[in-house]
């Protein structure tokens, strides 16, 4: 059974007390320049980085799908990460307040994430790529996109 690359990306947010976990499909607006958003936030910059490399680690573990562009890494303030069909938005609280992504796109079908994420498999029934610690994951994203 293969696992939606948006429900890994929810799961891996509230895995990380990500707050307001909501994914928006876009499919239905035409104007829009991916198929689904997924947004959550944070009170803090380390909350936003956590949740940010745990994203990018369980979508490669999960899906084997690495990060295509991101942005926002420099503050923490707002991250976003383009995996070409869906794009993650991880807010400060503030900044989500203020920038109301999901008025912007009313027009879009909204599914909350509010559940606590999907159990993890018992280590003899899943391959686990071990996760790095945040900077070394953030070095590696870096440096794939300078040798590129």
């Amino acid at each position: 059974m293969r696992i939606s690359p948006v429900k890994v990306i929810a799961d891996a947010m509230l895995e990380k007390k990500g707050q307001h976990v909501v994914a928006l499909d876009l499919r239905a607006v035409g104007t829009a320049i991916t198929d689904h958003f997924v947004v959550c936030h944070a009170d803090s910059t380390t909350a936003v980085a956590a949740i940010t490399d745990n994203v990018i680690v369980r979508m490669q573990e999960k899906c084997g799908r690495k990060v295509l562009r991101m942005q926002g890494l420099e503050n923490d303030f707002w991250i976003i990460l383009d995996y070409g069909d869906i794009v993650v938005h991880i807010f400060l609280t503030e900044y989500r307040d203020f920038y109301r992504l999901e008025d912007l796109w009313a027009d879009a079908k909204k599914k909350e994430y509010t559940d606590e994420p999907a159990p993890a498999k018992a280590p003899a029934e899943a391959k686990r790529i071990k996760p790095k610690a945040s900077s070394k994951v953030r070095a590696s994203v870096k440096r794939i996109k300078v040798e590129e």
